[in-house]
């Protein structure tokens, strides 16, 4: 149970592989032993939860809590002290082999002062000590090894282990946050000027690096990354002074990469969406070559893979970002592009036709509909469950009414109104000039207007236990949010030709299961742009 096998494999793009750095080790773990680590794993979640021992700053590895909810709370606070007329900065930290350094002893200590159930407590302890691992590569003695170099990779409690163990190195700034997600750390500041904040910034980062080495943690000053944020509007000169830790000077940065989100100082969609686009590009040019025009896989198999393979990274940071008007035509044609692989329509088949011959919506539909479900997922959410409920506007129903509305009223003294919704059921907003948190969930007003305060009243929600109810509100909300799709979609797509009788539908036709050509035929003789449909025959 506690016997590993490692895979080593090299690190590709290395220019020399003498060295161990260029390696990788993949350890598989045995299938018994990663279920009994699951299970422990939901316990010791639930208990961490209840007991307090997670800071609300820290995401990952708990359920609810991914990259949308650490990004949109970074950059809605972000915009919350700009809105507050502060010089706003951000420094990226990684944590130097984080799970490697967890110290099996002091952990157990931290999870027995917090309360935690002396068996938990025993278990992971019994989880951590003794292991063995084997390194399996041509040539290798395959000899079990004692290893003792913190939690186990591949494990499923070894993120939440490594999250309970760096939760007390969490700051608490003001005016600032300090977010992580894993072993991904930030520090953001808000000061008066560019010098104040950087000197904010390496005293904060000292501060952390003292507390990281009780724990044995330490940080990779390398690949730290520093963004000095910038509204649209400022016209300032853009500052480019660096910061020194560590007899390192560090540059700000024009776009981070951070948990999937391109981030740029103004806070610009388009870095993002033409770096999907050119990921999803890549995707497609090795997936098309899986069927041709006239053979190969089958129509079927080729929508899964469009809407699984190509979609996925296409659409990835809709939830939070929304394209401008030139980056979202460049994503419809290669969208249009995309749809007429599995369904062989040729290039004069119009766009209306094209996205119900292949069962997808067009990426702007999509689009809403990632946004207003990220919506409906913070509405319904408990804020003790999901931290960036609490950072939405009073005025926004949720499930209970948990805020930190102290924060708001702190920040904003002074500052425009218009820099946060003051009605939920008011009109539209600009996305530029309200809180990006606010108005995401202003999205989804529509769906719940006529439900003053969540949860939903109804019988059947009494029966339940109150840990169900939100769950239930958002399941119940589902159904009309997946409707609303087709009422955009037939907004905002092009009018449809007169010849083309077909209505929309988000399944494949049943004929998508019948051999690539023939499939791609009734494709063509449906959208009445066929050679066979001109045919005397």
């Amino acid at each position: 149970m506690k016997k590993a096998n490692g895979i080593v494999l090299d690190i590709p793009g290395k220019p020399d592989y003498h060295t161990p750095a260029s390696f990788r080790i993949i350890v598989l773990l045995e299938t018994v032993s990663k279920i009994l680590e699951r299970l422990s794993a939901l316990r010791l979640a639930s208990a961490a939860r209840s007991l307090g021992l997670l800071h609300p700053s820290q995401y990952g590895s708990l359920a609810g809590l991914g990259c949308f909810d650490t990004v949109a709370t970074l950059t809605h606070h972000v915009r919350l002290l700009q809105a507050a007329s502060f010089k706003v900065s951000i420094r990226f930290l990684d944590v130097k082999g984080g799970f490697d350094n967890v110290c099996a002893n002091k952990l157990a200590n931290t999870l027995t002062k917090g309360g935690v159930s002396a068996y938990l407590v025993a278990r992971i302890k019994s989880f951590l000590s003794k292991r063995q691992c084997r390194l399996i590569f041509q040539g290798a003695p395959k000899v079990f090894c004692p290893v003792a170099v913190g939690t186990p990779q591949g494990s499923p409690i070894s993120p939440l282990l490594f999250v309970l163990y760096i939760g007390s190195l969490h700051l608490t700034i003001a005016p600032g946050l300090a977010i992580s997600y894993v072993d991904d750390v930030t520090i953001t500041v808000g000061t008066d000027s560019v010098p104040s904040f950087i000197r904010a910034l390496q005293f904060y980062f000292g501060i952390i690096q003292w507390q990281g080495t009780d724990h044995a943690v330490a940080f990779s000053v390398p690949q730290t990354e520093l963004i000095y944020w910038r509204t649209p509007k400022d016209r300032s000169d853009v500052s480019f002074a660096p910061i020194v830790i560590n007899d390192m000077h560090l540059l700000p940065s024009q776009a981070v990469r951070w948990l999937g989100y391109w981030l740029t100082p103004t806070i610009h969609s388009s870095v993002h969406f033409l770096r999907q686009l050119v990921l999803a590009k890549a995707s497609f040019a090795t997936i098309r070559q899986l069927s041709a025009a006239g053979k190969g896989l089958s129509s079927w198999c080729n929508r899964k893979l469009v809407f699984s393979a190509i979609l996925s990274i296409l659409t990835y940071g809709y939830d939070l970002c929304v394209p401008d008007g030139a980056t979202l035509k460049k994503l419809n044609s290669f969208w249009h592009g995309v749809l007429r692989w599995p369904t062989n329509c040729f290039y004069t088949t119009a766009p209306s036709a094209l996205y119900r011959e292949a069962s997808l919506p067009p990426i702007s539909s999509i689009c809403k509909h990632h946004r207003r479900s990220a919506a409906l997922r913070l509405v319904c959410a408990p804020s003790e469950f999901k931290p960036a409920t609490t950072q939405i506007s009073e005025s926004v129903p949720t499930w209970d009414q948990g805020r930190f509305a102290d924060d708001h009223l702190f920040l904003l003294r002074g500052a425009s109104k218009a820099v946060h919704l003051t009605s939920w059921l008011g009109p539209a907003v600009n996305s530029a000039k309200h809180l990006p948190l606010d108005s995401l969930c202003h999205e989804v007003s529509d769906l719940i207007e006529e439900i003053p305060i969540l949860p939903l009243a109804s019988t059947d929600l009494v029966a339940l236990p109150l840990s169900r109810v939100p769950s239930v509100t958002y399941q119940a909300l589902r159904t009309p949010l997946i409707q609303s799709v087709f009422a955009d979609w037939l907004d905002t797509s092009p009018p449809v030709p007169l010849s083309y009788p077909y209505g929309a539908c988000l399944t494949p036709h049943a004929f998508t299961g019948l051999p690539r050509c023939i499939c791609g035929r009734i494709h063509q003789m449906r959208t009445s742009a066929s050679y066979l449909a001109a045919h005397i025959s």
